[in-house]
């Protein structure tokens, strides 16, 4: 058999020279966009490189990341019993002395009554005791008079041993009377202040059934419905004490250092960052925190965070007390010595 032979058939002369004007196109173009890639990553790094200066802070001034804060208070009932009513709910703001809530006081009313007889019974004895002061004191004279004119006669001879001794022992039981219903009269004395001590108790065990919040806030948790009954200590509300908001950060050891009570700081909140709210560094932790207790070297010193508070003034937390939510992420700045000038950025800007 005879084999095929294939051949293949040249391009027309026109092709071949378009095929040579696309590769030298191609050749052209590679350089050109080496050189747009070049000075694309070049504007970005310079771009990141001003923005960076932009943030830069001055030398002795610190940021650190943190959020707002405030202390929780638990109202609780003080004694075991049914809650009557609860007066708020949650997001409610409250002040000091405000009633939130009231136990059931039934019970402790009628516990009052009991020892409001009690003490009406003690102050009637007080009342027969003193009757009997009197008229024993009475006795007493007529007692002693009787054994005088009885000692008078008997030494004139015109009495008798046997009345003066009569005389005698009845001033002497006329003595022990008046003895007796003095101790009574102090007996019912102590009576009257042990009555009147537990109807104090009972009666502040009503006041303290009457809850009302402990300071200035907002009702963050309501942890119990009107009707059900609570141990001694059992929670009804969750307060935030808005009296006292602050900004917690963790800054190193070479920042908490210089810092003392009272310093001037910085604070920026994430949802309106353009504004700057002054504050004052109100606590530094004593104590690293997120790092081991026991450190060895230079390097691992300088990892320890130390916790800080940032609060403002409270005329400038009373001003936004509507409006403060805690939980928000802001950025904290403090200084390492009050002679550190702020920057513009850092300039106090209020809503």
């Amino acid at each position: 058999m005879r084999r095929r032979r294939n051949f293949v058939q040249p391009a027309p002369p026109e092709a071949a020279a378009g095929q040579g004007k696309a590769r030298g196109k191609r050749r052209r173009l590679i350089p050109l966009a080496i050189a747009i890639g070049i000075v694309a990553v070049c504007g970005a790094g310079a771009w990141y490189w001003w923005q960076q200066q932009l943030n830069a802070l001055p030398p002795g001034i610190a940021q650190a990341n943190g959020r707002l804060e405030a202390e929780q208070v638990e109202i609780a009932a003080k004694l075991a019993g049914r809650i009557a009513v609860v007066l708020v709910k949650e997001g409610d703001m409250v002040h000091a002395g405000q009633v939130v809530a009231r136990m059931d006081t039934s019970t402790l009313e009628a516990e009052l009554a009991a020892a409001k007889a009690q003490v009406a019974v003690a102050e009637h004895k007080k009342t027969e005791a003193e009757a009997q002061i009197v008229q024993q004191q009475s006795n007493l004279v007529f007692a002693k008079q009787q054994l005088a004119r009885a000692t008078t006669l008997y030494h004139q001879g015109y009495g008798t041993g046997e009345k003066l001794d009569q005389q005698t022992n009845q001033m002497k039981s006329t003595q022990a009377s008046l003895d007796t219903a003095i101790a009574s009269l102090e007996a019912a004395k102590a009576s009257i202040a042990a009555a009147q001590a537990v109807a104090a108790t009972i009666q502040s065990n009503i006041d303290d059934s009457t809850l009302v919040a402990p300071t200035f806030g907002r009702i963050q948790y309501k942890l119990a419905q009107p009707g059900e009954v609570l141990p001694a200590g059992g929670r009804v509300l969750t307060l935030l004490d808005l009296s006292d908001v602050y900004l917690t950060i963790f800054v190193p050891a070479s920042v908490a250092g210089p810092l003392a009570l009272g310093d001037d700081a910085r604070v920026t909140l994430d949802p309106d960052p353009g504004y700057v709210f002054p504050a004052n560094v109100t606590f530094v932790a004593t104590e690293a925190q997120f790092t081991p207790k026991t450190v060895e070297t230079a390097e691992e010193r300088e990892k320890l965070m130390f916790r800080v508070k940032l609060s403002a003034a409270p005329e400038l937390r009373k001003r936004y007390e509507d409006i403060i939510k805690t939980g928000i992420r802001g950025i904290g700045f403090v200084r390492s010595g009050q002679d550190i000038v702020w920057p513009a950025k850092l300039a106090v800007r209020l809503p």
